[in-house]
């Protein structure tokens, strides 16, 4: 009997959890459902007992109802509750969302609900009815409403609970704020009955003119004409789908242009069909791995990264407009990058088509962060499923170039074959993206005299990402210039987090690591700059972190209060010593694989 229950619920978690797979929502005909939308704030779970998703109102002298959405508080959506309101500052638990909506129908029109994000678990209810469930903070998820919908008022509930448990992706601890709330935006997306659901195209991974191209029905139907034109290449695919309502091609583009860093070039597209246009922007490039080099466009390439949250620090809260794009990407190209880690989970929409823009690649990854159940099956399905929604999303952003798969975690039997399976399901989708994952584990070994990483699992990898606080958590066990690393070396290795935490202004001596001051931070860059030319293998580095962040185990009074400072720049937007540091350490490595 407890079997059966078990293998119920993993099916009912799973398929309530149905993949989002219409792709490019943005460039369809949709209708944004942002805006403040009524609110009830349900500390101890009673809404669901309350029946508040029927959203009844007293008719008669008889009626009564111990909640309304009317007349109470009301939040911003998109954006995060806690930094709305004094009380929800801190908030971990449900709130309920309300907004009516008005329809009218028309005939052959299929009406997609759409979620960009919504953390962390959310029930989905139209008129009263449960119509989608979806676990997953940073991922988009859809439902079809044609259905449910009736001409005039209908009334939208989404109830909300961003409560950590120890089977959530990320699980109970992590290093950023636990933001609640409906956090991207809403829309309601118009499609015809038998629409383009799903694309892929991308250029060759062994081709500098050969574009493939892959293209899903809503319907398996046979015999729909679809159509891809590129107006600036003079390229035309046309093609029948076959009885699952799909189509594979190929365009021969002989004077394409492929995206770059120095030149982010995308062309138009447009997609289309009888019914239906959708028109596009993609950048065509190729990625590779030789060695220990990463070649973009045949030519090696030093990753010159730095991560952030999806985080505005000056105003406590959520990234999630265009203009929230524009901040943090204009802040990461002052520095000098030609690559940001979108860490610890897929950002919005908005932050990695603006990277794209200005020809920045992406190291994009789902947030199973240290402390994950590998040995439940459900986290498991639910790991599948953030990243197949990650993908999905972002397959045909050229910005994309690498998909991570896991952020420090310990080898084990269950972690090895936990990440094995999110390789496979993520090769699955897209084979032309390399696949990577970030550790934690160099260890000095005294014997050798040489930094060195125990992990198996690397074999599996076509990029390894390290994690090392040399000078911060870990004491320099001999002098930076004299420290040689022996690390992997048969593949590219990027150092995805180093550094240590400064308060803004804080002058103190550069060799007292708890003076929290700008100087001490940037002698630890220097030292670990120093270090990194004695890694062959390195093809990259990221600093940790570009802006200071919120975090809630960051408990030291005067120099965090709830901060982690790791920051290049304030969470006042002041830019510290060591940013000074890497942005010329960036232009020195730049000219030197310009002259390669």
């Amino acid at each position: 009997m407890k079997r059966i229950s078990l293998t119920i619920l993993i099916l009912l978690i799973y398929f309530g959890n149905s993949l989002a797979a219409i792709t490019n929502v943005y460039g369809r005909d949709y209708q944004l459902l942002n805006g403040l939308w009524d609110v009830i704030v349900d500390q101890y779970d009673q809404g669901q007992r309350m029946k508040v998703y029927e959203n009844k109102s007293p008719e008669g002298l008889t009626d009564f109802y111990e909640y309304s959405f009317k007349g109470g508080e009301r939040l911003h959506v998109p954006g995060d509750w806690n930094s709305q309101s004094p009380e929800l500052k801190r908030y971990e638990g449900t709130i309920w969302y309300g907004r009516p909506l008005n329809h009218v129908s028309k005939p052959g029109e299929r009406n997609i609900l759409y979620f960009n994000g919504v953390n962390y678990r959310s029930n989905v209810y139209l008129n009263g009815e449960k119509i989608k469930e979806h676990e997953g903070g940073f991922t988009p998820f859809e439902v079809d409403v044609t259905d449910y919908l009736k001409n005039g008022e209908n009334f939208l509930v989404v109830e909300v609970n961003n409560t950590r448990t120890p089977q959530s992706i990320p699980a109970m601890a992590f290093d950023w704020w636990n933001y609640g709330g409906i956090t991207r935006d809403v829309m309601m997306v118009k499609v015809p009955e038998n629409y383009i659901e799903d694309y892929f195209i991308r250029l060759n991974p062994q081709s500098t003119d050969i574009i493939d191209i892959d293209i899903k029905m809503s319907q398996p139907q046979e015999g729909i004409e679809v159509k891809v034109t590129i107006p600036e290449l003079n390229q035309v695919f046309q093609g029948m789908t076959d009885e699952n309502g799909k189509i594979k091609g190929e365009l021969k583009a002989k004077k394409l242009q492929r995206w770059s860093h120095e030149n982010p070039k995308l062309y138009e597209v447009i997609v289309e069909t009888s019914d239906e246009r959708i028109v596009e922007e993609i950048g065509f490039r190729n990625i590779e791995v030789k060695g220990s080099q990463i070649l973009v466009n045949g030519e090696d390439q030093f990753m010159r990264s730095v991560s952030f949250h999806e985080e505005i620090p000056q105003r406590l809260g959520r990234a999630f407009s265009q203009n929230d794009a524009v901040m943090l990407i204009n802040e990461a190209k002052d520095l000098g990058v030609n690559m940001v880690r979108l860490a610890h989970y897929p950002q919005n929409e908005y932050i990695v088509r603006e990277a794209e823009r200005n020809g920045i690649l992406l190291w994009e990854e789902i947030p199973v962060w240290q402390g994950i159940e590998f040995t439940d099956s459900m986290t498991l399905e639910k790991a599948k499923v953030m990243l197949t929604e990650m993908i999905n999303r972002d397959k045909n952003r050229c910005a994309i170039g690498f998909w991570s798969v896991a952020n420090e975690t310990k080898p084990s039997p269950a972690r090895n074959a936990f990440l094995k399976e999110l390789l496979k399901t993520g090769k699955g989708i897209d084979s032309t993206r390399l696949y990577t994952a970030a550790f934690d584990l160099v260890e000095f070994d005294e014997d050798k005299g040489l930094f060195t990483m125990e992990d198996d699992f690397t074999e599996n990898l076509d990029v390894v990402g390290v994690n090392k606080y040399l000078g911060w958590y870990h004491q320099w066990p001999l002098d930076p210039k004299n420290a040689v690393w022996e690390v992997i070396t048969d593949k590219p290795l990027i150092i995805t987090e180093f550094g240590g935490e400064a308060l803004y202004g804080q002058a103190g001596s550069r060799d007292v690591v708890s003076s929290w001051s700008e100087d001490y931070q940037a002698r630890l860059y220097a030292d670990n700059l120093t270090m990194f030319e004695n890694i062959p293998n390195l093809a990259g580095v990221s600093p940790w972190v570009l802006y200071d962040f919120r975090s809630p185990y960051r408990f030291h009074p005067t120099n965090q209060e709830g901060w982690n400072r790791k920051g290049l720049v304030s969470d006042k937007g002041q830019r510290k010593k060591a940013w000074y540091l890497m942005r010329d350490y960036y232009e020195k490595k730049k000219n030197e694989y310009r002259v390669k």
